[in-house]
């Protein structure tokens, strides 16, 4: 039993958790890293130096001072586990977990963002359990936007594409269609604002081909409205509803090629309440809560406790 840090420094969001494995509680420190305003998006040059210039920050309000012993520190090194897969920004989080695990003499354990993302919709939905099996994991962001089927043996979490974008990630157009409409990326919190502001019922469209989806059209329909002086709240609302209409064909889908299995979604979309009040009322599943839907180092903590834990028992 002990404290493991969780260190995550994703594209978007410099984060770092404790989990508390005898009490099964996590205490998270994030911050966004600031974009101009109309831009949607950083180079990864200026990701990496805002990571360094907040990590310090988060790493000493987390720890307070107050001399709390770590067991072991776990970090994101990559944004999957795929060959390939490399972001700059996730240097930062390996070399501050390098230091730490060398001062304090401790484990140090790399896992994905990805991995990170279902062990913290695991966590806040009290679904650990559900990491001695398998399930469907929908990992739907900014940078992602998979339907994965998950093999998980505590914190070896592997994972099968069996449906995805075509071309857009369903943040993408979340946030292209935000910042159209004035808001500030990223964009989905101002965007869902929009939309619970409309009245009327709103379908939107997808574009599906077998599990996997299209939504560079979504932005297309809604910057066609957006010409017609279509009101933004409607604009909003039908954005999120073409994403939610294509994640849920994709379920079905899935459902249906690959067989029943329990469902849990993750990513920093999955947290919209519209798009989970629809897909909670029509297949169930598990959602992260909110807080531990976007980018985050919960589940980063929670893996390196499972992983010192295997270890201890070998």
């Amino acid at each position: 039993m002990g404290l493991y840090l969780g260190i995550d420094t994703s594209n978007y969001t410099t984060s770092v958790a404790l989990y508390d494995e005898a009490a099964g509680t996590v205490e998270m420190h994030k911050k966004l890293l600031p974009v101009k305003e109309r831009e949607c998006g950083l180079r990864q040059s200026d990701a990496v130096f805002l990571h360094v210039k907040q990590l310090g920050g988060l790493m000493a309000d987390l720890m307070g001072g107050s001399g709390r012993k770590i067991a072991a520190v776990g970090y994101s090194a990559f944004p999957r586990r795929a060959e390939g897969s490399y972001m700059p920004c996730f240097l930062v989080g390996d070399m501050v977990s390098q230091a730490v695990s060398s001062v304090l003499g401790v484990p140090r354990y790399p896992f994905s963002h990805q991995e990170g993302h279902i062990a913290a919709a695991l966590y806040s939905s009290g679904c650990l359990d559900w990491l001695s099996g398998e399930f469907y994991a929908f990992h739907v962001s900014g940078g992602t936007t998979e339907a994965l089927l998950v093999h998980a043996d505590g914190p070896d979490i592997r994972v099968r594409v069996v449906g995805k974008t075509l071309d857009l990630n369903a943040g993408q157009a979340v946030d292209r269609v935000g910042v159209m409409l004035g808001c500030s990326f990223p964009c989905g919190i101002e965007l869902e604002r929009l939309a619970l502001e409309c009245p009327e019922a709103v379908r939107g469209r997808a574009s599906l081909r077998g599990c996997d989806c299209c939504l560079s059209g979504v932005q297309n329909q809604c910057e066609a409205l957006f010409k017609k002086g279509v009101p933004k709240e409607y604009i909003a609302k039908y954005c999120l509803s073409c994403v939610e209409t294509a994640i849920a064909g994709m379920t079905q889908e899935i459902c249906h090629t690959y067989g029943e299995k329990p469902i849990l979604y993750a990513g920093g979309v999955m947290s919209n309440s519209l798009i989970r009040k629809s897909l909670s009322e029509r297949f169930g599943g598990s959602f992260a809560a909110p807080e531990f839907s976007s980018d985050n180092s919960a589940g980063i903590a929670v893996l390196a406790a499972l992983s010192a834990q295997r270890k201890d028992l070998l």
